[in-house]
């Protein structure tokens, strides 16, 4: 098969939309194939001369002045995002991470339903989002499968008059599910909750329709498929009939709603700007505005559309080159289940994680014995699919990952 599944992927390649902007970020070693822009997206060319400019003039010039710029830079970038993840101007805005978004909109939501106290998230939900549930409340955890993800059905069966909100990931960090948001969110609206969506690995991968659905509440990343690079701000997300209305924890002066009368007292803002706390991230904030009118320009139904593709061309290879090598698929079948990245069980996943990266093949590993391949349609081809299946057969075959440690490293 591995020569017509590459001239597949050659032509796959050539009649693909989204080729041209792979040259639009920087690819520094062409021969190493990048799958983990779930992760960590690549850095797009525009964003490394837009933060030269923003250094050298209006940091390193400008200096002070440069907030006659800055100060509306969170609220730019989230008028961007909103249509990336089915929102409207002025719902989305950049601020802080998204722990601690979470954090401010679940208080927030908790307070808007006096006399409910319970939180209903899955049993694997991103750690960091049970964390911080579980520090404002108590939880009743909804059983998820770790491969197909979370069932609208139990969602419903865990909904009655103590809950007040439900907060869940709409696709599976672990194994890329998607989860049925417009049906959870009725749902949860009929309960007479409020819903709370993490967007980190949807947005800028999977069409969302936040507006579309009635989606109260979400936040999001935007180094992973919006290539804003490390550490960079997050975005949340509040509809625009609950801004005036929700009351968030943190009262930062930039939420007063004269932020430079120094007032004694917190008044804020009734627009999404009462949901910022203090001095935005500036060069984190270009970063994000320059990936994210990346991902816009391209479309986010195109890029959806590429990103099942190479996720389908994959499980291909792999049905038919690693399953018989003992891989099993720990990601939906189905296309439209599936967000932008593909998931592989093997007992001695870590180790061949390892060995891959030394093949010069960069996926990630998630526990329990799963490698995470990450599929970014705006730079990953069908040949880099091909290339990397390849020599990720070869190695198992040869048994080259036996050869690295066993023991996990802290980064994985």
């Amino acid at each position: 098969m591995t020569q017509p599944a590459l001239a597949r992927a050659e032509a796959l390649d050539a009649a693909d939309p989204l080729a041209a902007y792979r040259d639009r970020f920087v690819i520094a070693d062409p021969e190493t194939v990048y799958l983990d822009g779930n992760s960590l997206g690549r850095l797009p060319v525009a964003t490394r001369e837009r933060l030269r400019v923003a250094i050298d003039v209006e940091w390193g010039a400008d200096l002070i002045d440069g907030w006659t710029r800055w100060i509306e830079l969170g609220r730019q970038a989230g008028d961007v995002l909103a249509g990336l993840v089915g929102a409207g101007p002025g719902e989305v805005i950049l601020s802080d991470s998204t722990s601690v978004n979470l954090y401010k909109l679940a208080s927030a939501a908790l307070a808007a339903r006096p006399g409910r106290r319970v939180i209903v998230t899955d049993d694997d939900n991103f750690p960091t989002d049970r964390y911080v549930l579980a520090g404002l409340g108590p939880v009743r955890l909804v059983h998820s499968d770790v491969d197909a993800g979370v069932d609208t059905d139990a969602v419903v069966h865990a909904l009655d008059d103590d809950v007040a909100l439900v907060s869940l990931s709409h696709v599976a960090y672990r194994s890329g599910a998607v989860c049925d948001l417009p049906g959870i969110t009725a749902a949860v609206h009929e309960a007479g909750a409020l819903v709370l969506w993490d967007l980190c690995h949807s947005a800028g991968a999977v069409p969302v329709g936040l507006a579309a659905a009635g989606v109260d509440l979400a936040v999001g990343c935007t180094y992973k498929h919006l290539n804003a690079g490390p550490g960079a701000p997050a975005f949340l997300y509040v509809r625009r009939d609950l801004q005036p209305v929700l009351r968030q924890p943190i009262q930062g002066w930039f939420g007063q709603s004269d932020q430079f009368g120094m007032g004694t007292g917190y008044a804020p803002v009734d627009t999404i700007e009462r949901f910022l706390v203090g001095t935005p991230p500036v060069l984190g904030g270009y970063a994000v505005l320059e990936g994210a009118r990346l991902s816009a320009e391209a479309g986010i139904g195109a890029i959806a559309r590429k990103g099942r593709a190479l996720g389908a061309y994959l499980i291909e290879l792999h049905d038919a080159w690693l399953a018989p090598l003992g891989f099993r698929l720990a990601s939906p079948r189905e296309d439209a289940r599936r967000g932008a990245h593909v998931t592989l069980h093997h007992p001695d996943a870590w180790r061949i994680c390892q060995a891959l990266k030394a093949a010069r093949v960069i996926p990630d590993h998630r526990v329990p014995d799963r490698l995470r391949l990450g599929l970014a349609p705006l730079y990953t081809r069908f040949v880099d699919v091909h290339i990397a299946m390849s020599r990720l057969r070869a190695l198992v075959q040869a048994g080259r990952h036996r050869e690295f440690p066993a023991e996990r490293a802290r980064v994985t």
